[in-house]
């Protein structure tokens, strides 16, 4: 027996708009084709693994307990580009050997850009 992550899943206020983030954030496409075609309520990004964008009507309360951690050559340029297209900086900080930035993506959900 074994586990695979099929998907990583926001619950968002607007599917569609937060998923354009992450695409252009990801370089990874929209699929708007077949039974996941984007909808004003769904919303999902090819790849592996995917990642799907549902509409809630409640909002975020709290800091994330799961987050991304993404890893660049080039942090700074990576964490300026992610503000250009929307997210903001929580902070920066380095600690354990490594170096990240925390940001928040346009609905508040936090992840990291680290360099190694």
């Amino acid at each position: 027996m074994s586990l695979d992550i099929a998907a990583i899943t926001f619950d968002c206020a607007n599917a569609q708009s937060l998923a354009e983030f992450w695409s252009a954030a990801l370089d990874r496409p929209v699929d708007n084709d077949g039974d996941y075609a984007a909808s004003a309520f769904f919303a999902r990004i090819s790849g592996s693994p995917m990642m799907m964008f549902i509409q809630v009507p409640e909002g975020k309360t709290a800091k994330n307990r799961v987050h991304l951690d993404l890893d660049t050559t080039d942090r700074a340029a990576e964490v300026e580009r992610l503000v250009a297209l929307g997210a903001t900086v929580v902070h920066a900080k380095e600690e354990f050997g490594f170096t990240w930035t925390t940001l928040a993506d346009p609905e508040g959900n936090e992840f990291c850009v680290a360099e190694h």
